[in-house]
């Protein structure tokens, strides 16, 4: 069955939500899960460490071969894999339990991830694909506005095995729309065949080559400046401004409704202006963002929100061309195995962020967190090496691409070349 561009980057967008959202509802209920299990901080960043971990490992043995199947294929059997992990969090009766149900979501959600972002960079052409990038990557935003507040009040009127049993279903839902209209996408491994005879040639490629270990860098350090702050903003917010357990909603409700709206802005500005300039842009803008975010004492929450949503908008805004810019970096036929390659090189800063942070992060006498301005200050250093490295990378705009499709023409046209 054909499927349109413009449907094809809106499933892209359903599934990426889907995983996102798995992921972020940790973060909220962090209080939740600290009481439940009886844990400190230090065991309750291992909770989305070891996500974070999983998907590293994971993405890095995927990485030799990925590029040797049919995206479709390969996105159905990780789609698989993420839908019975996350049921399983359901179901884990325990601490120990519950890590290893994270670690199984995470093996295959991470994986996800680096899929999505590669059919992107396959099927849509440089010069559009910002804009792109921007559409598929409001999943954030959308899993922010509607899913993380639904998490939470399932959580609090039934129970927090509530979320995951629902996130488990609507992926079952989605997994099916994959099989009836999602295309199959076979461009890329007439030249893999001849250009990658040995599952190892992914990695010495990448470290044959300069510009894709200067974006692997890039991706690390911008993951570290952003997920250092991020397990802890929930929890701060509760413990340190006096937030109520309902009011932490409003963070993820007024923050992601704002980025649904400017996360589609940055693409286009990106596609106009140049990536690596509105990359720096919002980057600056960050910086003051995450210096307010982390030493906020107890303030009016109208004042609290600006502060948590001007993050939001700025460190999601500034993805998308840092995104767009990374898979430009190596083409269709290696995209893949680079795109989980650098997937797993995420993961493993996202496990090293939440770690230094759980490390710096200590409580009060009075149940407060203590610290978390130290976090800020090492998230602002992250954020301006990522800023020197943006502009070092070279992208390659006119690679083996498949052929431009505009919104409204049926991809099938470009898939069927591709594959011939």
């Amino acid at each position: 069955m054909k499927i349109g561009e413009k449907n094809l980057l809106f499933l892209l967008a359903v599934i990426q939500f889907s995983h996102i959202l798995d992921f972020m509802i940790i973060m909220p209920l962090g209080k939740q899960f600290m009481q439940i299990f009886g844990i400190n901080p230090q065991q309750f960043s291992m909770i989305v460490s070891i996500y974070a971990g999983a998907a590293f490992t994971m993405s890095l043995v995927s990485a030799s071969f990925i590029d040797r199947f049919d995206r479709k294929k390969a996105l159905l059997f990780n789609f698989a894999g993420f839908i019975i992990g996350t049921l399983a969090c359901s179901v884990a009766n325990s601490y120990v339990l519950f890590l290893a149900a994270r670690a199984l979501a995470g093996a295959f959600g991470g994986v996800l991830g680096a899929l999505i972002m590669a059919i992107v960079g396959d099927m849509i052409p440089y010069e559009r694909r910002a804009s792109a990038m921007g559409i598929v990557m409001t999943a954030f935003s959308v899993a922010s506005v509607a899913g993380v507040p639904a998490g939470i009040f399932l959580a609090a009127h039934f129970t927090w095995r509530a979320p995951f049993l629902v996130i488990g279903f609507v992926a079952s839902i989605i997994f099916t729309a994959i099989v009836i209209w999602f295309p199959s996408l076979r461009g890329h491994m007439r030249a893999a065949t001849v250009a990658q005879p040995h599952p190892l040639d992914t990695f010495l490629t990448i470290a044959r080559d300069p510009n894709q270990l200067r974006a692997l860098l890039f991706s690390v350090v911008l993951m570290l400046g952003h997920f250092t702050i991020i397990p802890f903003i929930a929890p701060y917010m509760q413990l340190n401004v006096g937030f109520s357990d309902y009011q932490v909603t409003y963070i993820y409700l007024v923050g992601g409704t704002l980025t649904v709206f400017l996360l589609p802005l940055f693409g286009k500005l990106a596609d106009r202006f140049g990536n690596q300039q509105v990359f720096t842009l919002a980057s600056l803008f960050a910086l003051f963002s995450i210096f307010a975010i982390t030493n906020l004492p107890s303030v009016p929450i109208a004042l609290a929100l600006i502060a948590t949503s001007s993050f939001f908008a700025v460190a999601s805004g500034r993805n998308v061309p840092a995104m767009t810019m990374v898979t430009a970096v190596v083409r269709p036929e290696n995209r893949g195995g680079f795109m989980s390659v650098r997937a797993s090189a995420n993961q493993l800063a996202l496990a090293l962020g939440s770690l230094i942070a759980g490390m710096i992060i200590t409580k009060n006498p009075d149940g407060s967190l203590a610290h978390y301005p130290w976090v800020g200050y090492f998230a602002i250093l992250m954020s301006i090496i990522a800023i020197g490295l943006a502009w070092k990378l070279t992208t390659l705009t006119n690679p083996t691409e498949i052929p431009d499709v505009s919104g409204q023409d049926e991809l099938m046209q470009a898939t069927e070349l591709a594959s011939e």
